[in-house]
Order: C-alpha cells, then structure tokens, then sequence
C-alpha cells in the first residue's frame, strides 16, 4: 500500500524533515549563532481557505500573517528584528482589498514592533500570504527543558477562540480572538528569564502538551484550574459541542504554555494562569471537575488530515 501525506499528517512530515537535517531544531523556530547572540528566525504559512474564516476581514488576514510569525518569537523570548512577507493573490483580487491586507501587515509590525524588511509577490487561485520572522535572544526558551515538579501555566483564557469559531454573531470576545488574535510578545520576552520552558498554543491545548513531552514525564491538568466560565459551557451546550474538546483540542489562541519552578512563580511580573503541573507519570491527563482523573487524547488540529 503506497501512503499519502494525510494518511500521516503534518507533524510526522516535520519530523522526517528534522530526521532528515541535521541542522534544524525541533523547536518552535531555527537558533543559529550569529555574534554574542542567537539569531531566532520563524516562518509561517496562511491559506486563505484553511486559515481565514469567511467573515475575517482582509485588514485581519494580514495583521494575523504577522502575528501567527512573532507568536512562535514570542514562544522562544526573542526580542523582534525583521518581517520578511511573500504574499500570492488572484489577479482579479481587488486593489482595496489587497491594500487593506497590506494595512494590516502594517499595523502588525507597527504594533509588534517588528519593522516590515522585504518580501515577494506571486499569482494564485486564493490569497496565500507567507511571513518569515527574525528575532535574537540570549537565552531561548526551548520546549522540553522542564523539570518534574514544575508548574504548568498559560498567560491568558484558551479555547475563545475555538468557540468564535462556531459563533454566528458579528461582535464578541469569543469571535474577536478569533479573528483578531494577537500574540504574547512582550509576556515571551519577560518569561526567558522565569520559566523552564515554554511554546505557544497553536493547535490546542493538548497537541502542545504531546508536542514538548519528553519520556519518562507526564503533565496532569486540573479542569478547574483551567476556570472554564458557565457562560462558556452554556454556549457551546446551545451549539451541541464539548466544552473540553474545544478547550483542549481546537487551538488557535496564541496564548503561551510554559513550565516555571514554584520559586520562580513568586517572582514573576507578568499574570498568568497555573493549570497543572509536570510529573513522572509518563502520560498527559486530566484531573476533572468530578474528581476522575482520564488521558487527554493526542488530537489537535493538523494538515492533511484536519477538516
């Protein structure tokens, strides 16, 4: 039987070409040395059928092709150098609208303070917009050097985007992390110096937490740690869905999930929200609201093989 791409989808397509370059990490971004520092350099990719929902705004496609670039930054404490965007459009897009997502980029860089330094343009059948992001920090954050006894946190509410998704209302906080997710920038730099380490949450909670576990460790989550709203649960009852699967499987927050010593946790400046902490179980669970304690699923949202 000869396999096709979706039949092991985007994460193990990643790891053979990491298997296959024995230059590139297997974290959120490249770490090269470059003078008395580490250059950070990040890119990302932006299908307007897979990544822009019918009701985003071109404005919003390219403020979010910046920041879904600076959040892996962000994940890695690197302060911002430069944004390189290379953008395909229909020729029948209109002017307007490509300038509006040009606005955007714009407002982006202004906001992140990431100067806009070059790029490319191409032709396509749908808007495809590509950012490359470089930063540099002295000490980047990496996924799995945590130890057994850390906390895990997060710097703000996960899953309002997943239900913004699923909303069919103009204006809320739920859509508008949705459609106009921003990224924790300033908290990545701050957290460098605090936490053990940290990644950001792209694909669900726990994609994340499969995706920086190392054997021999294993994460427990407390549901009510997680402070999961009665409004929240409500809505997605109406909209006959599983507040916990949208919660830990859907994504697209931007928040940043980190691992910080319980010392540390006293000194750090910015908010945050424990959830859970690192153990020598060797498998990633969840102490729920009803006292069971059952496995999260590896299940996030992923290339090739997500709807």
């Amino acid at each position: 039987m000869t396999l096709k791409v979706s039949d092991i989808g985007e994460k193990e397509l990643v790891k053979y070409i990491i298997a296959n370059s024995k230059d590139i990490t297997p974290d959120d971004t490249a770490i090269t040395e470059f003078n008395s520092t580490n250059l950070i350099s990040t890119c990302d990719m932006l299908i307007q059928s897979r990544h822009f929902p019918d009701n985003m705004s071109y404005f919003d496609m390219g403020f979010k092709a910046v920041t879904v670039n600076v959040s892996d930054l962000a994940a890695m404490g690197a302060k911002p150098l430069g944004f390189l965007l290379s953008i395909a459009i229909s020729k029948d897009l209109k002017l307007d609208s490509f300038k509006e997502i040009l606005d955007g980029v714009l407002k982006a860089c202004e906001y992140y303070s990431i100067p806009l330094i070059g790029g490319d343009t191409n032709e396509a059948s749908e808007i495809i917009i590509s950012g490359t992001a470089l930063g540099c920090s002295d000490k980047p954050l990496m996924k799995d050097t945590y130890n057994e006894g850390d906390l895990i946190a997060i710097t703000g509410d996960i899953g309002l985007a997943a239900l913004g998704f699923k909303l069919d209302v103009l204006d809320n906080i739920y859509v508008k992390k949705a459609l106009k997710p921003k990224a924790r920038l300033k908290e990545g730099i701050v957290l460098k110096d605090f936490a053990t380490s940290a990644t950001d949450i792209t694909d669900g909670l726990a994609s994340e937490l499969y995706g920086i576990k190392k054997e021999g460790f294993g994460f427990m989550i407390h549901e009510d740690m997680l402070e999961i709203s009665d409004e929240y649960k409500q809505l997605a009852e109406d909209l006959d869905l599983d507040y916990l699967d949208l919660i830990l499987h859907v994504g697209e927050d931007f928040e940043l999930l980190f691992t910080i010593s319980k010392e540390n946790l006293g000194k750090l400046p910015i908010d945050c929200r424990v959830i859970g902490e690192v153990t020598d179980s060797d498998v990633v669970e969840i102490n729920l609201e009803n006292g069971f304690v059952v496995n999260i699923k590896n299940k996030g949202y992923e290339h090739y093989v997500s709807d």
